[in-house]
């Protein structure tokens, strides 16, 4: 059974931003960066019966285009164009599932409009200045950009190695190895213009801890010990909070969206 979707746009500043509705019911937003609206549409649709669904393009991706496509994009303005999206609606507070970069997002809206929020699950938020090797990580990040810069599917390989997120070459050449033009722009816009940003994110952690309450961090249970893995429980660790584990690895969402949305359902209670 297909799922009715409502389309919109909502104009910003600086940004035409792109959002999805499904479903009736409290509020739920699922946030990535870059990932975009589409690839949460199997999430969406399991949760739409009982929630009312959010899905958004993040700024400079697909959908939300940038007046100046060359600006950059941060946590916090992504976290501005969240919460005039969930203020449009109207429909909140609402529970936050932000995945990766994503979860990196919900954080920074967590810190700057609490009221928006009625729980936050970051799902493994890449936090590389929690962790001891900052430093290293932060020469290869920009490695990452200048070899994008020469060579994309160079600079592509390099950030997987460097997320520690493996990928049989198959399945990498089915992802990059014939991409579109919307993919190379949104490629590009991620690796030129948000991956510096999101990953070299430094979270303020008194302003977190003063909503704990609300804050699930998310790990997925076949990503012990990689990347995303080790800033999570970084992050649990400075704010006091025991990470909660999520069936899949870093995007089990889209591996099995309706285990994932039973784990979901869970954690919200």
């Amino acid at each position: 059974m297909s799922i009715p979707v409502t389309a919109g746009t909502l104009a910003a500043p600086d940004v035409r931003l792109y959002y999805e509705l499904r479903g009736a019911g409290p509020l739920v937003a699922l946030v990535g960066s870059p990932m975009h609206a589409a690839p949460f549409a199997g999430l969406a649709d399991q949760l739409a019966g009982e929630y009312t669904v959010l899905t958004t393009d993040p700024r400079g991706h697909f959908g939300s285009a940038l007046h100046d496509p060359e600006a950059d994009s941060t946590p916090e303005l992504r976290a501005q164009d969240l919460a005039r999206l969930l203020r449009h609606i109207a429909a909140g507070p609402a529970v936050v599932l932000g995945s990766s970069g994503g979860a990196i997002t919900t954080l920074a809206l967590l810190q700057s409009a609490p009221e928006l929020v009625s729980l936050a699950v970051a799902h493994e938020p890449p936090l590389a200045e929690l962790l001891d090797e900052r430093l290293p990580m932060r020469a290869r990040r920009k490695d990452i950009v200048a070899t994008f810069r020469e060579d994309e599917i160079a600079g592509i390989r390099k950030f997987f190695s460097y997320a520690e997120l493996e990928l049989p070459e198959d399945r990498f050449q089915q992802m990059f190895g014939n991409r579109t033009p919307a993919d190379i722009a949104n490629d590009r816009y991620f690796y030129l213009h948000e991956l510096e940003g999101t990953s070299g994110w430094q979270p303020d952690l008194d302003a977190l801890r003063a909503v704990r309450d609300r804050l699930v961090i998310g790990i997925g249970e076949a990503s012990a010990g990689v990347f995303c893995d080790r800033t999570s429980r970084a992050l649990g660790a400075e704010l006091g909070v025991e990470p909660t584990r999520f069936p899949g690895g870093h995007v089990g969402f889209l591996e099995n969206p309706a285990v994932f949305a039973a784990r979901l359902r869970e954690v919200v209670g």
